[in-house]
């Protein structure tokens, strides 16, 4: 079992960018996109410390 990943985003504005976009949310998604936000933090993290920086930047978060 997958271990939880405590919530990292407002669940209503997420819902809300998805209504009008004309979407419904399903039980499953924001706790997916909860782990995408996860990623991505611990990926920029990565990414500032291969730098020498210990201070996470905007461009941090770009993949490649």
């Amino acid at each position: 079992m997958a271990k939880k990943i405590e919530p990292l985003l407002i669940a209503s504005k997420a819902k809300g960018i998805l209504k009008k976009a004309g979407c419904n949310t399903s039980g499953d998604a924001l706790e997916g996109l909860n782990g995408v936000v996860y990623y991505y933090l611990i990926q920029a993290a990565k990414r500032a410390k291969a730098n020498g920086r210990k201070t996470v930047r905007a461009h941090d978060f770009h993949i490649d």
